[in-house]
């Protein structure tokens, strides 16, 4: 017996030594779990939305089985339109991709490991030197031309690019990353996709929106169309609802309570085809901030709808159809619903709508974006003052000419069709002119005071452009203001009908038509200035070249109808900018005392007493023409400040670039109108844009002498020697961490707006 138990217990510590001894199964790899994660640390940032380069999304698994495509997106010489390739909406599935002309980065070929295997290692094997600028070799930026080698050509780029590999000049994954993506590659790249779900809160409401808007009879029909064509866009987000859950407007083939049937339509106000349902579709893949133009609904905004489209006393009696003439005049396609509650609906949300011209797809590069200043105001007129609203002989008059072009294509035809659309603008102009110089003198009462939309502030960074709520920095040099024909305009023809897809002809017509639209904002704002000081102010906005152009295509200016304001007469623009913030009150959402300091305290009140002598401090720097701040002539145009105390605190400072110019009403040749002595800079908290050119981290107590030094820099060694004490570069080994908190701070600081910036401009200084 006892030798029975000892023999029994010799084989129990054999079997666990072996067990031991023997090797442990490797857990398989989740996409979900342990791949995308680091696609969205180290890959997202650069390759996101329709300016991913080579078109290789890594914001999702239907990215990354998808693959790659040598045809770019934004190619603005084309002469033929492509065909969309929208993830998520013009196909499905790696096969669906296929013929359209995307390719595998995920198949291995040939004993050849995959496309993506090769780039990461050819990354790995040749990391930046941390902390140096990186050579002058390795081309970035928005004009880097990108080879987007098939797996067949891999040998030959990285023959020519040893450098070049992925993630492309930066600090790239860490050993760790490198080989969980290795492994998950060498066992054939499975995808476990788990598509985001409405939770039961947020199904609830998504039933009672698509049941309004889907419900029977013309006047609803109408009313859900013109919803749908304004909200598209949207990022829908619900009262109640899962934090980071949006979702967006479609039409599907399938009514509620079926998996939606999706149809791809290049534009939002073309033909369906067929019998279609509007849903409400969940928002997949990562969120990145560029392409993040939130919407709030709830109950009192579906109130709210009911209460503007449904409580009067009008009917639609028939449906418009679709196609061109339709796409070109909304205001005809319309105009059986009351212009009093569009205009209205567009007013409440003026931020969401400013946005989706200004920060969507049509400002994607300098020559989308050089029409507009680098700072500038935008207000609203109060829909009462608004003949277009109040007038219905007004109304039927200028609605003709209303219509936008860029419905045809034709190359040839581009000048006549140009012509054509500037001399009906011209008439509306005329007609708006002759109107208005009846009405009473406007006032106050002019402008719109609803709510914190009212007032809003654009910042243009070179090749983009951001949009802000509240008056932020010092007194622009221009200010635009809407009534509902212009906003409604810019929407339609910047957003619904602008195709990022279209030839030459097509955009050429848009980009156009845009400088009459930013024209036709500054006029309306300077029928608030006195008569005599209207055509100095016009003069000041248009230097040089722009007086032709001001003869060439713009009518002339009311300069004799009195204005109601009561304003100073030396300096009309600056005094009622002065005025108009003493007035707006809880309006005007962004209180800045940093770049508007009016006495000895320029810092905000409610922040700890080290932050608030980390904002006097930058106040030194705003404000400040570069005649006599020369490290202007060296900074991008939007930097991100990272400022720490030593508790653990810290705020996001955005340090932007505003470059003057003789005027911005060309196309070509910016750089011929820049008056560089007259850029300044404006420093607000917050992050004011989805591109970070550059970044600095600055402990708080080494603000003064970060100041400091940013007054004395007089050249670029001098402005090198900043970047290399405070600069966080491509190659700092600590820069995601760095770039990341940046989204970090959003999440923080306003959680709604929070996505994953884009690095695509970050540069190497």
């Amino acid at each position: 017996m006892v030798h029975r138990l000892l023999a029994s217990v010799l084989a129990l510590l054999l079997c666990g030594v072996a067990f031991a001894q023997a090797p442990v199964a490797s857990p398989a790899i989740s996409y979900t779990r342990d791949i995308q994660p680091i696609f969205t640390e180290k890959c997202v940032a650069c390759h996101a939305c329709n300016d991913a380069a080579c078109q290789l999304n890594l914001g999702a698994g239907e990215g990354a089985l998808r693959g790659a495509s040598k045809v770019p997106v934004y190619q603005g010489e084309r002469s033929i339109a492509v065909a969309p390739t929208r993830i998520f909406y013009d196909a499905s599935g790696p096969e669906a991709w296929r013929r359209k002309g995307f390719y595998s980065v995920l198949d291995g070929q040939s004993n050849q490991a995959a496309l993506m295997s090769r780039m990461l290692e050819l990354g790995h094997s040749a990391p930046v030197v941390p902390n140096a600028k990186l050579p002058d070799s390795i081309k970035l930026g928005l004009n880097r031309e990108n080879m987007c080698p098939l797996p067949g050509e891999f040998n030959a780029y990285a023959s020519a690019h040893p450098q070049e590999g992925m993630p492309l000049g930066v600090t790239g994954l860490t050993d760790a990353q490198y080989q969980t993506v290795q492994r998950w590659l060498a066992a054939g790249a499975p995808v476990d996709q788990q598509p985001l779900k409405a939770s039961p809160a947020e199904a609830a409401q998504i039933g009672q929106w698509e049941e309004l808007l889907n419900r029977p009879g013309s006047t609803e029909a109408l009313v859900a169309r013109w919803l749908y064509e304004h909200l598209f866009l949207a990022h829908i987000y619900f009262t109640g609802g899962e934090p980071g859950h949006y979702f967006q407007w479609v039409r599907s083939r399938t009514p509620s309570g079926q998996p939606v049937d999706l149809i791809a339509t290049r534009r939002p106000d073309d033909d369906p085809g067929t019998v279609f349902y509007y849903r409400l579709m969940p928002v997949q893949g990562v969120i990145v901030h560029k392409t993040h133009i939130t919407y709030p609904m709830g109950p009192n905004k579906l109130a709210r709808v009911k209460q503007l489209f449904y409580s009067g006393d009008w009917h639609a009696t028939s449906l418009p159809g679709y196609g061109p003439r339709h796409r070109a005049n909304p205001f005809e396609t319309f105009a059986a619903i009351p212009a009093v509650a569009r205009y209205q609906f567009m007013l409440d949300n003026a931020e969401y709508f400013v946005r989706t011209f200004i920060r969507g797809p049509v400002c994607r590069g300098q020559i989308a974006t050089d029409v507009i200043r680098d700072q500038f105001w935008v207000m609203f007129q109060e829909p009462a003052h608004d003949k277009y609203i109040t007038d219905a002989k007004y109304r039927g008059e200028a609605t003709p000419l209303l219509a936008m072009p860029g419905q045809n294509d034709n190359v040839g035809s581009v000048l006549r069709l140009w012509l054509d659309y500037r001399d009906k603008r011209n008439q509306y102009e005329d007609l708006r002119r002759d109107a208005y110089a009846d009405m009473p003198p406007p006032g106050w009462a002019t402008l719109w005071a609803g709510n914190d939309n009212a007032l809003l502030t654009i910042f243009r960074h070179f090749d983009s452009a951001a949009v802000n709520k509240g008056l932020i920095g010092d007194v622009p040099q221009t200010m635009w203001l809407f009534d509902y024909p212009l906003l409604e305009r810019t929407y339609y023809q910047l957003a619904v009908n602008f195709d990022v897809y279209g030839n030459v002809a097509h955009q050429a017509q848009t980009r156009l038509y845009f400088d009459l639209i930013r024209n036709g904002a500054e006029v309306n704002f300077l029928r608030l200035m006195p008569a005599d000081q209207r055509d100095k102010l016009l003069g000041d906005w248009y230097q040089e070249g722009g007086k032709v152009k001001m003869w060439l295509d713009y009518q002339k200016i009311d300069d004799d109808t009195p204005t109601g304001m009561v304003l100073n007469e030396k300096d009309p623009k600056r005094d009622f900018a002065l005025k108009l913030l003493q007035r707006s009150g809880s309006l005007n959402a962004a209180p800045d005392p940093i770049n508007r300091c009016t006495g000895a305290y320029c810092s905000r009140p409610n922040v700890s007493e080290t932050f608030r002598n980390v904002e006097q401090s930058l106040s030194r720097l705003t404000s400040r023409p570069a005649a006599g701040l020369k490290v202007i002539d060296q900074l991008p145009e939007a930097t991100m400040l990272r400022i720490q105390d030593g508790k653990g605190q810290r705020i996001v400072y955005s340090l932007l670039r505003n470059r003057a110019h003789t005027n911005v009403a060309f196309l070509l040749g910016e750089s011929s109108r820049y008056l560089p002595g007259l850029d300044t800079l404006t420093i607000y908290p917050g992050v004011l844009s989805s591109y970070p050119n550059f970044m600095f981290n600055v402990p708080a107590d080494q603000v003064e002498a970060f100041v400091q030094a940013m007054e004395s820099a007089k050249d670029q060694p001098a402005f090198e020697r900043i970047v290399q004490r405070w600069g966080v570069r491509r190659s700092n080994p600590q820069f995601w961490q760095f770039f990341h908190d940046l989204t970090s701070y959003i999440q923080e600081t306003d959680p709604v707006e929070a996505g994953v910036l884009d690095m695509n401009r970050y540069e190497n200084l």
